[in-house]
């Protein structure tokens, strides 16, 4: 039998282990650390588990009373995990999503983040987050996925029973639930809408036409040459915005773009080794050239550490201003700045032939490597990337 102090002095271990105390009675001891009773019995043939509370909230005679009130249940006919529900000791299921949620944190973007708990504060956590969450059921998850899907939100109900997926996997790593109800309900929901991509030009006669238009619209500068930039580089739109001088190797012809802005786990936003180099054609020059001459200040010092495309207040170019700026040239509908890499992808394979498809991924910053053949090569093709983006600006330019 077990005593308060084995349970007290029991220490976390590399894998989760259990103490036994007696007739199915057991504490289980997470990685983690976190201890917790559980009781296993058996309903209808079955083996089931009974999360009955935290040590030491729960001492171990208040464990073994509760134990034996589940038996009780058992005798009279009664499963005792639905007794549970009732029961403020048991592990509920908004706890461990945060408790989910702030592990994952730190990986997370913030936009990520963000969507994650906001999801589930919307729509997860009003119906079932107070229940014990080694009691709820697939009915119940299915539930609260259908009045997502009928408020016409199909991916998000996809996504969220992704996130329920992950949130009982950490569950059950922690010992606070043996099953996952999520995993099977896809096969009875509705099935997400193909995405749809965002609007590009796929002709280099029509991207032509795009810069030439905006080029006549009484804009901002550093918006109408952010936008030629951003066209001439196929980044992603936040990468030209937060653009700074001291990243710029014009000897070199490279732009440095840091891992900080680059779409990336937010573990490698930190770490240079993911930095994005790109090479610049003379187009994307003649427009750096032109941005230093009317935005740059004159001191060499607060230069490299100013926005080469700078808004009101010296603030980064506004989110929606290159869209709007294309709304305005009469393209709304038919491309937006994101659609550029589409536009670059598309034409640049349709312009060079298959043999030249991995360098266009590596221009993108896209890698078709493995994990294995990543950690070892490490080759970026940065000359056979030049060729690339000089063609690019030709075309561009006409």
């Amino acid at each position: 039998m077990l005593t308060n102090a084995a349970a007290k002095a029991a220490g976390a271990q590399a894998r989760a282990y259990k103490l036994f105390d007696q007739g199915g009675l057991h504490l289980f001891i997470a990685p983690t650390g976190l201890k917790s009773w559980r009781l296993k019995y058996r309903w209808k043939g079955r083996e089931k588990l009974l999360t009955i509370g935290r040590f030491p909230e729960v001492s171990l005679a208040q464990a073994r009373i509760r134990a034996a009130e589940a038996k009780d249940a058992l005798s009279r006919g009664t499963d005792p995990s639905n007794a549970s529900r009732k029961s403020p000791q048991a592990d509920t299921f908004e706890q461990v999503a945060r408790a989910w949620y702030r592990h994952g944190r730190p990986g997370w973007s913030a936009a990520h983040a963000a969507d994650v708990i906001g999801s589930l504060e919307r729509d997860v956590f009003p119906a079932i987050g107070g229940e014990p969450v080694a009691a709820i059921t697939a009915p119940q998850l299915l539930a609260v996925m259908r009045s997502v899907e009928r408020r016409g939100s199909v991916a998000t109900a996809q996504r969220i029973r992704q996130r329920l997926s992950e949130i009982y996997g950490f569950a059950i790593a922690e010992g606070l639930a043996t099953i996952d109800p999520a995993a099977r309900l896809g096969a009875a929901m509705r099935d997400a809408p193909p995405a749809v991509p965002h609007p590009a030009l796929l002709s280099a006669e029509d991207c032509r036409a795009l810069l030439t238009a905006c080029e006549g619209i009484a804009a901002s500068r550093a918006t109408v040459l952010a936008s030629r930039f951003l066209a001439l580089t196929a980044v992603r739109l936040e990468a030209v915005r937060g653009m700074h001088w001291s990243e710029v190797d014009f000897e070199a012809r490279i732009w440095t773009v840091p891992a900080a802005r680059m779409k990336l786990a937010r573990a490698k936003k930190a770490d240079p080794r993911f930095d994005h180099q790109v090479p610049l054609c003379a187009a994307a020059l003649a427009v750096l050239e032109e941005a230093m001459s009317t935005f740059s200040p004159a001191s060499e010092a607060l230069k490299m550490n100013s926005l080469i495309f700078p808004g009101r207040g010296n603030q980064p170019i506004g989110e929606g201003a290159i869209r709007e700026l294309y709304q305005r040239a009469g393209f709304k509908g038919r491309h937006v700045p994101h659609g550029w890499r589409a536009s670059f992808s598309t034409i640049m394979n349709e312009e060079l032939g298959e043999e030249w498809r991995t360098v266009i991924d590596l221009a993108l910053a896209h890698s078709n490597k493995g994990k294995v053949e990543a950690a070892y090569n490490r080759s970026q093709l940065l000359d056979r990337r030049r060729v690339v983006f000089d063609r690019w600006g030709e075309l561009l330019a006409g």
